[in-house]
């Protein structure tokens, strides 16, 4: 397995950690809570997700790396849909 993450600096991290967990719920067996959340992709990757009052740290963790690279473009573009009010600084995602 490779594990990819990242922190984004935000004060809404709880917000969009919930907002991103719902949305998976959908499809996903998804746990959460405002502080900690699971996406299992059916491709075998997960994101777990993490939020303290300044930012929210994910982490993407697949079979390869270009594989975990293109789920954190998944789980980072839906995140910018949901902060399309205060576009979110992504940091380089580093590994974990």
């Amino acid at each position: 397995m490779q594990a990819i993450a990242t922190d984004i600096p935000t004060n809404d991290a709880s917000r969009f950690l919930q907002q991103l967990c719902k949305h998976w719920s959908h499809k996903f067996e998804v746990t959460f809570t405002p502080s900690e959340g699971r996406v299992p992709f059916p491709n075998g990757a997960t994101c777990t997700m993490s939020a303290t009052s300044d930012a929210l740290a994910l982490r993407v963790e697949a079979a390869d790396a270009a594989e975990a690279a293109r789920m954190a473009e998944v789980v980072i573009n839906h995140l910018q849909r949901f902060a399309f009010r205060a576009p979110l600084v992504v940091p380089d995602w580093r590994a974990a």
